[in-house]
């Protein structure tokens, strides 16, 4: 079942059981994946890796909402319940990052076929293991263990 359609079979639940707060989510997905594939010169598909790519930046975009209002103390608690809700939502169509190890396994394979002599090239690295593992890494875990790496050498 596609995301789209689990999206809509979703929505329509939630309508019913008068849940706003799963509405209004979902809402907000499907509005932020009409402006992505209606910005000027998009030319993708309309496919699930176009959702994961839309759910994934909504759920970086809430995280660092949570972190401000977090960081407001009491005043911003108000706001964190229902942002949490919305992370826990986003994650359930995201798939599960690879742990370390296997992260681990994936910056010493790149490092050994590019050679990279200075530590300030980390981003080149970051960016050919990011491609090539597309939605399965953290890319903060990545850069670490990067510089982990590099740093060693």
């Amino acid at each position: 079942m596609t995301i789209d359609v689990q999206l809509n079979d979703t929505l329509k639940e939630a309508m019913r059981a008068k849940d706003a707060a799963t509405v209004s989510c979902i809402r907000m997905l499907k509005t932020k994946h009409m402006e992505r594939r209606t910005t000027a010169g998009f030319s993708g598909e309309l496919n699930d890796d176009l959702w994961l790519e839309v759910i994934n930046a909504y759920q970086k975009q809430l995280k660092k909402s949570r972190e401000e209002y977090a960081a407001l103390g009491e005043r911003g608690q108000e706001a964190v319940g229902p942002i949490d809700f919305e992370i826990a939502f986003c994650a359930k169509f995201l798939p599960q990052l690879a742990g370390e190890d296997e992260v681990r396994t994936a910056v010493l394979a790149v490092l050994a076929t590019i050679p990279v002599p200075d530590p300030k090239q980390t981003g080149k690295v970051v960016g050919e293991i990011m491609k090539a593992n597309k939605g399965k890494f953290d890319a903060g875990m990545v850069k670490r263990l990067v510089e982990e790496a590099l740093a060693g050498k």
